[in-house]
């Protein structure tokens, strides 16, 4: 029999701790029961063909959700030939990687920015290369400059990676007066934007922003989305949106030649969960907890740390981006911190070095339901002092 002591999530659970260090999702907050009914109904209608080899691009009932649910969510809706289905986004971030890019060539990262993404980027022999951004998202002028120094050294830069929509680690979006000149810029100097929009759906505050990819000609920014934010992670489910001719490339990839579709049992549970009206109902139930859950740990913030540090307020996605004053490390107070019950994860490991956000922190508010967020904000400012 298999050894139970092995563990099967990702999540390290230590007791005693509310630990905020974590994006992940509350368990409480999955849908187990709707998910179990719709695979049923997957097997009721597809029989042995839902375990057989999919299709490359992925299931056609998924690619026709993902179109139609993002012509409700985004300002265009993709064709069903730009659209391949992944494994999630770490999944189609690696594969971008390995088709679209050279040894030796330059990825445009902004900072801070989702530090899993760079792990990825870093198992390819590329040269990363931050992008400041501030509230606002990132700097557009600055990555102009940028561009053009790079390319009057000989450099090939080939990629912007970027979280432009309740990003990841701050929780800010790329301002409506940066997005356009972002894509307009990306088009004259041939770069391609991987865009990271896994938290599109995440909204608390009214619509999310037009994508990047909805607004840039086609060919010029390469959309990653995904259900983990939105339904469940552990399906590893999720959606590339490119024009149609990079589509193809991805669809014609030898992984996906080798082995089928990715994901294909639970792409057709998705699509199944989709397509009876559960998803959009799940995504209003998640964002309604989610945004209970921000407001609450503002408040604590508000309450007990008003005037020890200062913060973002996320329109939507998971986390809130915290900064002491000039001059402190987050890190020199994370021991106090997990004394008295309570954890983060430190802004310096949002940065491709060590020389920026030592002052910062970020807490993910998506794990604990609303008292426990507010007894954590209690603690953290017990541990700095306040």
């Amino acid at each position: 029999m298999p050894d139970s002591a092995l563990p099967i999530t990702q999540f390290i659970d230590r007791p005693g701790i509310i630990d905020l260090a974590w994006g992940h999702p509350d368990p409480a907050l999955l849908a187990v029961d709707d998910l179990r009914h719709a695979a049923g109904r997957v097997f009721d209608r597809y029989g042995p063909d839902a375990l057989n080899y999919g299709y490359a691009a992925g299931p056609g009932p998924l690619i026709a959700c993902v179109c139609d649910r993002l012509r409700e969510v985004d300002a265009r809706p993709p064709a069903p030939d730009s659209v391949v289905i992944s494994a999630g986004n770490s999944h189609a971030l690696d594969q971008v990687a390995t088709l679209m890019t050279k040894p030796g060539d330059v990825v445009l990262v902004e900072a801070p920015t989702y530090h899993l993404a760079v792990r990825i980027l870093r198992d390819h022999p590329l040269e990363l290369v931050p992008v400041p951004a501030d509230a606002s998202g990132l700097k557009v002028d600055a990555l102009e400059g940028m561009v053009d120094q790079l390319r009057r050294r000989n450099r090939t830069v080939r990629l912007l990676y970027t979280v432009p929509t309740f990003n990841n680690p701050t929780g800010a979006s790329l301002a409506p007066d940066r997005r356009q000149p972002l894509v307009r810029l990306a088009e004259a100097a041939e770069l391609l934007i991987v865009e990271d929009d896994v938290y599109r759906e995440l909204s608390y505050d009214g619509p999310a922003p037009p994508s990047l990819w909805s607004l840039a000609r086609p060919g010029t920014v390469l959309r990653l989305g995904s259900f983990a934010k939105s339904l469940a992670p552990g399906l590893r489910v999720g959606f590339i949106t490119a024009d149609a001719p990079l589509a193809s490339r991805i669809r014609d990839s030898g992984v996906l030649d080798s082995g089928g579709g990715i994901s294909h049992f639970s792409s057709l549970v998705v699509a199944e969960f989709m397509a009876s009206g559960d998803y959009a109902r799940n995504v209003e139930r998640l964002r309604d907890a989610y945004r209970r859950r921000r407001d609450a740990l503002l408040a604590a913030l508000s309450e007990h740390l008003e005037d020890r540090a200062t913060w973002l307020r996320p329109a939507g996605g998971y986390f809130v981006w915290l900064t002491l004053p000039s001059g402190q490390d987050a890190a020199t107070y994370l021991p106090a911190a997990e004394r008295a019950g309570t954890s983060y994860m430190r802004g310096t490991t949002f940065y491709l070095g060590d020389a920026q956000g030592n002052a910062s922190l970020r807490l993910a508010f998506s794990r604990y339901p609303p008292d426990l967020l507010v007894e954590a904000a209690r603690r953290l400012a017990r541990a700095l002092g306040a």
